[in-house]
């Protein structure tokens, strides 16, 4: 590979990490080509996007970019390295790669995850990787929200026609008496 074509490749990948505010780097090393064709598939399906780079073009891409990722670069960038990219969910590759996992079989840690960056924080190692699955969406957080706010307004309403159907049945009950 030329020094230009390097450049172009580098250009290439810093804008997909500007486009792509979530990504997982992953090492799918020993993989045969079917598998690394069924993890490509099982990604396209889901909506992310997975592909290898070199560790060199990944750390100079990453380099690029406004944020600290350092950590990053040293404990991850060894080995065979691929990145699974998404737009919108952030916990969404973390599921992909579980997902895969189990088909493979109950003892498979293939594809490795080695670190990803969600929003610029970094979380590195295998370790954190049911941690990222297990987080919510920011539209699961939204939802969330809009639930918490909504119970109190539907239990003040629920309050307010039963206290209306009270309060009808008292002034009957007392004109009654009167008559």
């Amino acid at each position: 590979m030329t020094r230009d074509e390097k450049k172009i490749q580098i250009e290439s990948l810093t804008e997909k990490f500007q486009e792509n505010p979530y990504f997982y780097i992953t090492n799918a090393g020993g993989f045969t080509v079917a598998q690394v064709n069924a993890f490509r598939k099982a990604c396209f399906e889901k909506g992310v996007e997975y592909k290898v780079y070199k560790n060199t073009i990944i750390k100079k891409a990453l380099e690029n970019l406004d944020a600290d990722y350092s950590e990053l670069v040293d404990k991850s960038l060894k080995g065979f390295s691929g990145i699974v990219f998404s737009k919108e969910i952030g916990n969404l590759p973390a599921k992909v790669i579980l997902d895969f996992r189990k088909k493979l079989g109950k003892k498979e840690t293939r594809p490795v995850f080695k670190g990803a960056s969600i929003d610029s924080d970094v979380f590195v190692g295998d370790e954190n990787l049911e941690m990222l699955a297990a987080l919510k969406s920011k539209n699961e957080l939204i939802a969330d929200v809009m639930h918490i706010l909504g119970s109190p307004m539907q239990n003040v309403m629920g309050a307010l026609q039963s206290g209306a159907n009270n309060l009808t049945g008292v002034l009957k009950t007392l004109s009654e008496k009167e008559s």
